[in-house]
């Protein structure tokens, strides 16, 4: 089975990161104003038509609670400003504007994000009373309904918030002169405080290439597996961009590094961003690539890799068709449930790749989570 998504898993934002004017009250400029008076107390400067909603976020974690509904959803933790300062009373978090990071606006909301790993001990108590808890961008990631439009938001702009708030936490200190940088514009850019240098900083994107390599003339394509992954798991190649290199290059580069194999033609195929990785690397952009081989002897780098294989269509025609990616979005569901009211337990999710049999698929692919997936399920589709 085919599944085709309306955007890739972590794309498609519902909320709009730029008002048409800079003094529409909805606007970074203007919203940020509205949140130092309600910080400062001068709330009969507010604008009383502005609605302010915060995501805390801790350890890179986004606050979220369960739906306890029959197909077990989950929703993010959402809080309005008087009732965010309230939980925060007792706890060692003190609030101020540089705390915040403006996400966006929509439907006469603004959106603000804010890291409360300062207060983590006090706070998950609290949020816990609540039934609300920190919980993995990837277990969330895995728990989502892809089928769910309003679910896919939701981890959208989940995956924003804790990507623009890591990069604040990693990036402390100018690269120039070493001086400390300060939030800018609602916290969507930071600058030196030095005032010879006043240099200001973008989040960073680190670009990593995806490429499916096909063998047409054997009608299989190439799979690789890492030590790290759950076991049977297969995926697509993948690397970061160096220097001076172009996507097609980096590619090729890659694939002959890892398995040996040298690619020719190189076809794009699709983006997704992706701010589930390490907090050192919080804005990564996935750019998915379809690449034909014309070499196809596997030399596999064991530094990269635990192992590489070609597999003929029909092998992962049949993972994707009995691969019960259903089941196991149900099972991370739940563990948010679970998670969320004090009674979570670890759960390997791997057990959950089954056939209709009871019997373990022989491979699995990721999910309809990972670009990865698009890719290969791309070709083995394919007329």
């Amino acid at each position: 089975m085919s599944i085709k998504l309306k955007s890739p898993v972590f794309a498609g934002n519902p909320i709009k990161s730029k008002t048409p004017k800079p003094t529409d009250p909805f606007s970074h400029t203007q919203a940020f104003e509205t949140l130092k008076n309600l910080i400062s107390d001068k709330t009969h400067d507010q604008d009383s038509s502005l609605t302010i909603k915060i995501l805390p976020l801790c350890k890179g974690r986004p606050l979220a609670g369960s739906t306890g509904d029959t197909v077990t959803k989950w929703h993010l933790g959402w809080f309005s400003f008087d009732e965010f300062k309230d939980v925060l009373v007792g706890s060692e978090v003190v609030l101020s504007e540089d705390m915040f990071v403006y996400l966006g606006y929509g439907n006469g909301v603004v959106y603000w994000g804010i890291d409360v790993s300062l207060g983590e001990e006090s706070l998950v108590r609290k949020f816990g009373a609540k039934e609300l808890c920190f919980v993995q961008l990837t277990t969330l990631m895995v728990a989502t309904d892809w089928s769910d439009e309003d679910a896919m938001g939701q981890l959208a702009i989940a995956g924003h918030a804790r990507a623009i708030l890591e990069w604040h936490i990693t990036s402390r200190y100018c690269g120039s002169c070493g001086e400390k940088l300060i939030p800018i514009e609602a916290g969507r850019r930071k600058q030196c405080t030095n005032e010879s240098c006043k240099k200001k900083i973008y989040p960073r994107i680190d670009p990593v290439v995806i490429m499916l390599v096909i063998d047409k003339e054997n009608d299989r394509a190439l799979f690789s597996k890492m030590g790290r992954f759950v076991p049977r798991m297969w995926t697509c190649l993948s690397g970061f961009l160096e220097p001076g290199e172009s996507l097609e290059e980096a590619v090729r580069r890659e694939t002959m590094e890892e398995t040996g194999i040298e690619v020719g033609e190189v076809v794009y195929h699709s983006s997704q961003p992706w701010p589930a990785g390490p907090s050192s690397m919080p804005c990564q952009l996935m750019v998915g690539f379809l690449a034909y081989a014309i070499s196809f002897e596997i030399n596999v780098d064991k530094k990269e890799l635990e192992d590489a294989e070609w597999m003929s269509r029909e092998d992962v025609k049949r993972s994707l068709t009995f691969t019960e990616y259903g089941k196991a979005q149900k099972t991370a569901a739940s563990k948010v449930d679970q998670i969320c009211k004090g009674v979570g337990k670890s759960q390997n999710l791997a057990a959950d790749f089954g056939v209709e049999s009871g019997e373990l698929v022989p491979m699995f692919v990721p999910g309809p989570f990972a670009i990865a997936h698009h890719l290969i399920s791309s070709w083995a589709h394919q007329d």
